[in-house]
């Protein structure tokens, strides 16, 4: 992987390539999406690096002295071995940034593979594309938060414990000295919590920045004007706090909050600016001067950022964490706004000249972001982010033999759960020229249950058994999700026909493993449970509307509802999303009335609930736009669509009717049945038909492997999108 670095010695900087972080216990391995360069701090060290050796003991005379204490205990020589050591070596850059979790180490069970968090520290959340973060060191962001501004938050955290020790209530006047990226975040804070704001620093860009953002009056710390606004806010008796967010030699700040603070006033130190205090101001009015250390409570300290031991509630209201979180839900609810403070976006590649820029004063910013690749990047932005459609490869002769009419086409079931013995064995027990040969679960008494109700010959827990046994023509999967990828596998390497229900994986690495085994063993007999496309009554709503000439625009409502409590559903950490597990079946629907794969995918949540907006774009500029809720009415009808081209509107109520416009006249179908009036016919039992007889005919399967590889990753692509907030490319690979 790539990481930044720079030599302390020779001031170099450049992007390495090094190994990628081990995933150790106790924390979580992180792809970066957005990095945040601290303009201040980060490029303090940077220009340090450049200085002379003497430059550099006059910048850091704590190291000095440390230097002086190494000579006296071990000498010149090993002290000055120990020291070009240190400086001639290279050292990391970069402690705020956002990504997608990529592995989660033992003991962690709040994030899982996937969920977007935001990363603080030195030693943790470095500019590079991988990093390993221990539990107290990154926070989820919420749903709804484009990750450049989740980025900003270990120096959100760091403003907030700055305005903490400050201790502001309702009503109060504070002053912040420095509107660098800090103090533009300390301003909107302070404005969020009832406090009316004045601001001071000598860039009229930055005094112009804060107002927008909340500042009662900014100005030049040297001009009369902030004098002026003080003495206007407060009836002259000067701010309750004072927030140093300035950097640099100059004692003025100090000496500006000691003349601007009233009797008895808080001056909180947070940048790193000279602090001679001016001992008469600072005694007569008696300032309570505080200090702010970083992030919060925790920092600097072993047992909580690297051990994960965290403090009680009830003694450490505030920590590290828990203002990383603060700050993110801030973010979220639009109490903070960041994107003003965003100056510039640079690929990651460009690390070095960015820095340069930053360095020689030609690029002027208050933040900098890194965008790094194969990442979702914001709408608007030089590029989309990719999801690779991998490409089917097929070697040898496809397992495809012929039975005659004669012969019963033999079936082994994995699983038989609620969806199999509803669903599907219903109908496969009833029809002619199926024989029910074993069913496989992993507890007999649901093996004997099913052997019991559908008549098959063998009931048995031993999956091997049945892929070894050379009588079974075809290999249903229906199973939890989590498992559905490694079954079909194994099933497809072991020359058997596979069904399996939605989804066929749950991640890209679970879908390159099934198409392996397709090339491996060149069988690619396979059928995904995309039911929706065979039900009788969409297929002659599909007939009834006709072909198209333009782009068409369809829109699906799936009125999806709440799970009930103990539903494994709602184990996502191990199976995988709500949509992940049954937004195949829409996505497929979708395409086959469209006639195409999508290329293309933006996501979007409702903050708080399960709710998604999934716009699906189409090589001939037909879009399709599914709305999966939960939060609906339970008696509103489970599916709606429509289909809109050409003049003309197909129109999907359930399943139970459908509708086509066109040029004034209306054509109706209604499917009901004799028994159930409400009877929906989702096309389960065509769909087995459909693959019962290519199983005997050996003729193509019902649904090309190529489409449902390409809905299969359309509905990865929604994860990737929810996570970067842009529109995510489907490329085919090549």
């Amino acid at each position: 992987m790539k990481q930044v670095v720079q030599n302390y010695k020779s001031g170099e900087l450049a992007v390495l390539d090094v190994p990628v972080p081990g995933c150790k216990p106790g924390g979580v391995l992180v792809r970066t999406a957005y990095s945040l360069i601290s303009t201040g701090t980060e490029l303090m060290k940077v220009s340090e690096a450049g200085m002379s050796m003497l430059g550099k003991a006059r910048s850091r005379p704590d190291q000095v002295a440390k230097v002086m204490q190494s000579v006296a205990t071990n000498g010149v020589p090993a002290t000055y071995r120990k020291v070009m050591g240190k400086l001639d070596s290279y050292t990391p850059l970069g402690y705020s940034l956002c990504g997608v979790v990529e592995q989660v180490g033992a003991g962690i069970d709040d994030v899982k593979v996937g969920d977007l968090v935001a990363c603080a520290g030195n030693e943790h959340a470095l500019h590079a594309e991988l990093n390993w973060v221990p539990k107290n060191l990154y926070a989820p962001v919420p749903d709804g938060l484009a990750p450049r501004h989740a980025a900003f938050g270990t120096v959100g955290s760091i403003a907030m414990q700055g305005v903490r020790q400050g201790e502001p209530q309702l009503g109060e006047v504070a002053l912040v000295i420095g509107l660098g990226l800090i103090g533009q975040l300390v301003v909107q804070l302070l404005t969020a919590a009832g406090v009316r704001v004045v601001g001071a620093d000598p860039d009229p860009t930055r005094c112009e920045l804060a107002e927008r953002l909340g500042a009662a009056a900014c100005g030049d710390p040297a001009s009369p004007a902030v004098e002026a606004a003080v003495a206007e806010l407060t009836d002259g008796h000067g701010v309750d706090q004072v927030f140093l967010a300035a950097g640099g030699g100059s004692n003025q700040p100090v000496e500006l909050a000691a003349r601007l603070a009233r009797d008895r006033g808080r001056v909180v130190d947070i940048g790193k600016c000279r602090l001679d205090l001016p001992w008469n101001a600072y005694y007569e009015k008696e300032l309570d001067v505080r200090f702010s250390r970083s992030y919060g409570p925790g920092r600097y300290d072993p047992s909580y950022e690297l051990e994960g031991r965290d403090y009680p509630i009830g003694y450490v209201r505030w920590t590290e964490r828990r203002n990383l979180a603060c700050f993110l839900d801030l973010l979220a609810r639009g109490r903070v706004d960041v994107e003003p403070l965003v100056s510039h976006v640079a690929d990651f590649d460009d690390a070095v000249e960015t820095y340069q820029s930053l360095k020689d004063g030609d690029l002027k910013a208050v933040a900098v972001l890194f965008r790094y690749p194969e990442q979702a990047q914001e709408q608007g932005e030089s590029a989309a982010p990719e999801v690779s459609v991998p490409e089917v490869r097929r070697t040898g002769t496809t397992v495809a033999p012929a039975r005659s009419a004669k012969t019963p086409v033999r079936l082994a079931f994995v699983g038989a759960g609620n969806y199999a013995t509803s669903m599907l064995l219903p109908h496969l027990a009833q029809r002619d020229g199926v024989e029910l040969s074993t069913v496989v679960t992993t507890t007999a008494l649901s093996a004997a249950n099913a052997q019991r109700k559908f008549g098959f010959a063998e009931a048995t827990t031993d999956l091997d058994a049945v892929l070894g046994d050379k009588s079974i023509d075809a290999v249903f999967v229906v199973t939890r999700h989590s498992s559905h990828a490694e079954l079909t596998r194994q099933a497809l390497l072991a020359g058997k026909t596979v069904f399996v229900e939605k989804p066929l994986a749950l991640t890209e690495d679970e879908l390159a493993d099934v198409l392996a085994a397709v090339e491996e063993s060149g069988n690619d007999r396979l059928q995904v449970g995309f039911n929706r496309r065979f039900a009788p009554l969409l297929q002659e709503a599909r007939n009834r509307f006709g072909t198209r000439t333009g782009p068409a625009s369809l829109r699906y409502l799936v009125n999806a509802g709440k799970l009930q409590h103990g539903s494994w559903y709602l184990q996502q950490g191990a199976e995988g999303s709500r949509f992940a597990g049954e937004g195949g079946h829409f996505i497929d629907t979708a395409s086959w009335l469209l006639d195409a794969d999508p290329v293309s995918v933006y996501a979007t949540a409702a903050p708080g609930n399960e709710d998604l907006q999934v716009v699906l774009r189409y090589p001939d500029g037909s879009t399709a736009t599914i709305s999966y809720v939960t939060t609906g009415a339970a008696g509103f009808p489970k599916e709606t669509l429509d289909l809109i081209a050409d003049g003309k509107v197909l129109r999907l109520d359930d399943f139970v009717r459908a509708s086509v416009y066109s040029d004034g006249t209306v054509g109706r179908k209604q499917w009901v049945s004799s028994r159930l009036p409400k009877a929906r016919d989702k096309g389960q039992n065509a769909e087995l038909a459909a693959f019962i007889k290519a199983v005997r005919t050996g003729g193509p399967m019902p649904v090309p492997l190529e489409s449902l590889v390409a809905t299969t990753s359309a509905t990865l692509a929604v994860q990737a999108g929810l996570a970067g907030g842009a529109p995510v490319t489907l490329a085919r690979a090549r």
